[in-house]
């Protein structure tokens, strides 16, 4: 009898897919959940080769922003491979757990953190959902989510879920992608991004998930700056500050909710 041939999984978003809204999409959860897992081994490099290295100061300036942080407890959640939690860590947080919904990229974050040690070892990497977060109302200074509410199923159940686990004066930072202002930006990013990122992160990372053409659509068809800015209001956030850094091809927001 002859031995079966290991079929090819189907990618996570094909073309018909992304030709529609993927927020909209009724299995998003688990196609988002589906891509990373095929993607974590090379999701750093991708993000490194990409950004030209500003990802790493996107986070830096995410940390800086949303202090103090020193003494502070910190949850990063939509964590990936852990490199905002680190950052955190290294700027003299109290506690910083990590939470993420694919164990692929807790893996990959878990094996970072011990191989760097100190505080960054410390960091407690838990596999969870953003939108059913599994902490006590008030037990967190600072929430943290670096391109991650795009991918969440209901991104204003997820402010929500920030906002309740924030102590009074918590803060929360998050950053993504956006859209710049500029037109003749808007087309080089848009061609940078819809035409050779895709090809060249898919070769990078030899991934056939479709993930890195879901990335531009997905940023097409979520939240514009301001929209994002409300969404935190209506949550409960006191004071909400954004910061559009790379030309606004990424925006820094943060929330800050008021003392008690």
């Amino acid at each position: 009898m002859a031995s079966e041939t290991p079929t090819t999984p189907p990618p996570a978003w094909d073309s018909e897919r992304l030709s529609r809204d993927p927020h909209k999409d009724s299995e998003k959860a688990e196609r988002v959940q589906a891509m990373f897992s095929a993607i974590a081994h090379a999701y750093d490099l991708n993000n490194r080769v990409h950004s030209m290295g500003l990802d790493q100061a996107w986070r830096r300036r995410a940390v800086a922003e949303s202090g103090p942080v020193e003494g502070a407890d910190v949850l990063d959640a939509a964590c990936g491979t852990g490199d905002l939690a680190a950052h955190y860590a290294r700027a003299g947080a109290r506690s910083v757990v990590g939470l993420d919904y694919t164990k692929a990229m807790l893996e990959v974050a878990r094996t970072k953190a011990l191989r760097e040690g100190g505080a960054v070892g410390a960091i407690r990497f838990v596999e969870g959902d953003a939108l059913r977060l599994p902490y006590s109302d008030a037990a967190f200074d600072i929430v943290s989510i670096a391109f991650g509410i795009r991918n969440v199923t209901d991104p204003v159940m997820a402010i929500s879920q920030f906002r309740r686990v924030l102590r009074p004066s918590g803060r929360l930072a998050i950053l993504e992608f956006s859209r710049p202002r500029s037109v003749l930006v808007r087309a080089a990013h848009g061609l940078y991004t819809r035409r050779i990122m895709p090809w060249t992160a898919s070769w990078l990372a030899a991934d056939r998930s479709g993930a890195y053409r879901y990335l531009p659509r997905s940023v097409e068809t979520f939240l514009d700056a301001a929209q994002l800015a409300d969404s935190l209001r209506e949550c409960g956030f006191a004071t909400v500050a954004q910061h559009r850094l790379a030309f606004g091809t990424c925006t820094l927001t943060i929330g800050r909710i008021a003392s008690a």
